[in-house]
């Protein structure tokens, strides 16, 4: 089994991309144990046929036709109304429109290009360092993940096998506690800002014609959050009238989703998914091997091994999966380790929701820092900034993420009031 874990870490390495990493050492493993390899297109399909699943491509098209329709940056003026009239209100309004964003995409990457294309040239303007405006960007793109709804705990909740609309529920909190404390960071940096933004009054007009223009927008949040606690909707249908609702309001309300853009909203969200159900396929044969041969259970006698203390065991825990978050893609981390961190995380009894925030919170972070880190490279790319200068600037963030990531794991109530009350 070493040889397998080994061929697979050389593979992401050597930068290949992370499906084929996990798809030839996955398949190398099965020669060598003399395990038919049609049983890989069978575990595959078994992978990706899921009812819940459906909700991916649905929310990546809600997102495509929000930001090819206006709608996104309709919800940035609105944020911009709000906190523009302090110094560094562009870096506010970028933390304040990626929450609202998160509430509509459910990918970081998605936010992180939203917001990235509308506010980093306007940054870069006012006088803001080009890396510092990427990345707040890419911090508060990383919400997108923990902000229901989200991609990612919609794969948690499938692999842990427990409730989309309760792990919905259970990433509000956490989601308003990062952005605030993001938010923090830059009201406290903002004094040393020398960018070209001056206090002035607040615009009450200002904001009643962008809340006006962006109402429509902010409903896709109530309907999904909404209509999956009132029974109305499971998460898959409530990501499809989502992508129905977004898809109306830019076509008939707004008038800005052409053909065209309709076109490309369709491809983006195509590429984007399939590249997702594709890790998580294969994903599913390599998490499927390992359990084959009992290395779930391994990894957690090595855990236990190193400490039973319930504090030390969280915290080293949580250093595996920041790692781990670094070096290995999203999709695949969760298919990959969720097996083998929950039922650890159980034995000292932690909330299956509360692990579920603290994994994803911790993946969050692993957008941040390179070299997978997506949200910096999106915002990067936008920027017309290197990965170096970035991932300097980038530091404080991570850092003030970190201290969030501790009250997540150590106050449950964060992640468990929400779905307790309703």
């Amino acid at each position: 089994m070493i040889y397998l874990l080994l061929l697979l870490f050389t593979f992401i390495l050597l930068s290949l991309p992370m499906f084929l990493s996990i798809g030839l050492s996955t398949a190398a493993a099965f020669v060598f144990s003399d395990l038919p390899l049609f049983m890989i297109a069978q575990k595959m399909f078994d992978g990706v046929n899921s009812y819940v699943l459906l909700a991916v491509p649905l929310f990546m098209l809600a997102g495509s036709f929000m930001d090819q329709g206006g709608m996104s940056r309709r919800l940035v003026n609105l944020s911009e109304s709000l906190v523009g009239h302090f110094r560094g209100g562009l870096a506010i309004t970028s933390i304040l429109s990626s929450m609202l964003f998160a509430g509509v995409s459910g990918s970081a990457a998605a936010d992180t290009a939203a917001v990235g294309s509308a506010l980093i040239p306007e940054m870069k303007k006012k006088g803001y360092d080009k890396n510092f405006a990427a990345s707040i960007v890419a911090a508060g793109g990383s919400i997108g993940v923990i902000i229901p709804p989200s991609i990612p705990m919609i794969i948690y909740a499938f692999i842990a096998n427990i409730s989309v609309g309760k792990i919905f529920l259970a990433g509000i909190l956490p989601g308003i506690l990062i952005g605030f404390s993001l938010v923090g960071l830059v009201v406290f940096k903002s004094k040393s800002l020398h960018v070209q933004e001056k206090n002035r009054k607040f615009d009450v007009e200002k904001f009643k014609l962008a809340l006006k223009e962006s109402i429509w927008a902010l409903g896709i949040p109530v309907i999904v959050v909404g209509g999956i606690l009132g029974g109305i909707f499971t998460a898959t249908e409530s990501a499809a009238v989502a992508a129905t609702y977004a898809f109306f309001i830019s076509t008939v309300v707004y008038r800005e989703l052409t053909l065209e853009k309709i076109y490309k909203a369709a491809i983006y969200s195509i590429n984007i998914s399939s590249v997702i159900l594709l890790i998580i396929s294969i994903a599913t044969v390599f998490s499927w091997f390992l359990s084959m041969n009992n290395v779930q259970e391994l990894l957690s006698n090595a855990f236990l091994s190193l400490s039973v203390n319930k504090f030390v065991l969280l915290i080293l825990i949580n250093i595996f999966l920041l790692i781990m978050g670094t070096f290995v893609e999203t999709t695949a981390a969760l298919i990959l380790f969720v097996p083998v961190v929950t039922p650890l995380l159980a034995s000292v009894g932690m909330d299956p929701l509360t692990s579920g925030v603290m994994i994803v919170t911790n993946l969050a972070i692993g957008m941040l820092t390179p070299p997978l880190g997506i949200c910096l490279i999106v915002s990067g790319t936008i920027a017309q900034s290197n990965i170096a200068g970035i991932s300097r600037a980038i530091v404080p963030f991570l850092l003030v993420m970190l201290v969030d990531l501790m009250l997540i794991t150590f106050i449950p109530p964060l992640s468990t009031y929400l779905p307790s009350i309703f």
